[in-house]
């Protein structure tokens, strides 16, 4: 436990940690104040040794395979959580330093997504079964950050309040064309053509969704209005009135942003304006955690918004409007952990203990990374020329207002 117990001094300030050592021993570092108290037990004695060296992965993997256990009431969520509190003493270990220049060196790499490879990136997460999702999930199946009008909004409240949110900025009007990059399983090119009354061409590598999102589409009466396609965003032709991407940027990798905002430059008619929403950070540039990048999200980056604004530049692109949501994404993933958790014995019987397991570290971690990390959500509304877009925002405001006073849909497409 030498070296590892070096490391846990130096960082573990806040809460307590008690770790049950495989050879017996018992061992607490922390406070014991502002933060949780965590009671680990490790099952083989280099576990203590692999988590000094690398302990975002290793600690993921351990729990995953049952090396590393809880006791005293204490869940991974707990460890998450004191990790979370007491993050900054952790990455000023010149250990995690040095591990950390490593992943900066070989950013570009691992963000590699070019053609064919970014598909099987993406399948690797959205592919699981639609009915595990469905689990946990809104009836919409939507899987990206909701807009909550109130923290205590439910979860589908606060989904079909982002669609409005995405709607109102879009300003449609019946019959427009409408490109969406980055389908999912389909509630927002269902909303936009179920309420608004446009043509929406709608792309997906991800053959799973893509099949789940043409049967609701047809199940809500508007597949005579969405047109889906299985492709990537740089083999799309055409222009559009509009384009919208939602939870797709953060899969595109630093090496391809220049590309991402030229399609989106390419495919917008004369007039025409996209609205773009991701995950980005409040800090400046970084890398992708070992966990999420080995097991969740491969090719996955979430961008800083210097980077993100260096390749509109790039591109040409007009930035007419940023909005930043802080904790709305910290919510959202706080009402699927807790429905998850509610449900992991079906997903136990579905996709096994291990799965499992790894979905819940991987629910904890970014949960508080909405909380206490730099992570959160921006909007953009971009356009190749200064006026397409209102040159003041009150529109958005009363477009949304009046979507709430009509309603037309729910989240789902269903009738209400």
């Amino acid at each position: 436990m030498r070296l590892l117990s070096n490391l846990l001094k130096r960082f573990i300030d806040k809460g307590r940690l008690v770790v049950l050592a495989a050879d017996g021993t018992r061992h607490i570092y922390g406070s014991g104040t502002d933060g949780p108290a965590v009671t680990m037990r490790f099952h083989d004695q280099k576990l203590e040794r692999e988590l000094f060296f690398n302990p975002e992965l290793v600690a993921a993997e351990a729990y995953m395979d049952g090396r590393l256990t809880f006791e005293d009431g204490s869940t991974v969520y707990d460890l998450l959580y004191l990790f979370s509190v007491n993050r900054k003493g952790l990455a000023a270990h010149p250990v995690q330093q040095a591990l950390r220049r490593g992943w900066r060196a070989l950013k570009r790499w691992h963000q590699s997504n070019p053609l064919g490879k970014a598909a099987k990136n993406a399948q690797s997460h959205y592919d699981h079964p639609p009915d595990f999702y469905a689990l946990w999930l809104d009836p919409g199946m939507i899987y990206s950050c909701a807009y909550f009008p109130k923290p205590d909004a439910s979860l589908e409240e606060a989904q079909l309040a982002k669609l409005r949110h995405i709607a109102a900025k879009l300003k449609l009007e019946p019959g427009m064309t409408v490109a969406e990059i980055g389908s999912g399983w389909g509630a927002l090119a269902i909303h936009l053509a179920k309420e608004c009354g446009v043509h929406v061409t709608a792309i997906n590598v991800a053959t799973e969704q893509l099949a789940e999102s043409k049967k609701r589409a047809e199940a809500a009466g508007v597949m005579d209005r969405i047109t889906f396609f299985e492709r990537d965003y740089r083999e799309l032709t055409g222009t559009f009135d509009r384009v919208v991407s939602v939870g797709m940027m953060e899969h595109v990798g630093v090496n391809h942003f220049d590309e991402y905002f030229g399609t989106v430059r390419r495919l917008l008619a004369p007039k025409g304006f996209a609205m773009i929403h991701a995950i980005g950070r409040m800090s400046p540039p970084g890398t992708t955690g070992p966990f999420i990048r080995k097991y969740i999200f491969p090719g996955g980056y979430v961008p800083a918004m210097s980077e993100v604004f260096a390749s509109t530049e790039r591109a040409g692109l007009w930035v007419a409007d940023c909005e930043i949501l802080r904790l709305h994404y910290y919510w959202t993933i706080r009402q699927w952990r807790l429905r998850f958790e509610a449900t992991r014995d079906e997903t136990v019987a579905m996709m096994g203990e291990r799965f499992a397991r790894m979905w819940e570290f991987y629910l904890a971690a970014v949960e508080l990374g909405f909380l206490h990390g730099s992570n959160m959500v921006f909007q953009l509304l971009l356009a190749n020329e200064r006026d397409a877009v209102p040159v003041i925002r009150d529109y958005i405001v009363d477009e949304e207002r009046a979507m709430a006073e009509n309603p037309i849909t729910t989240a789902g497409g269903a009738d209400i």
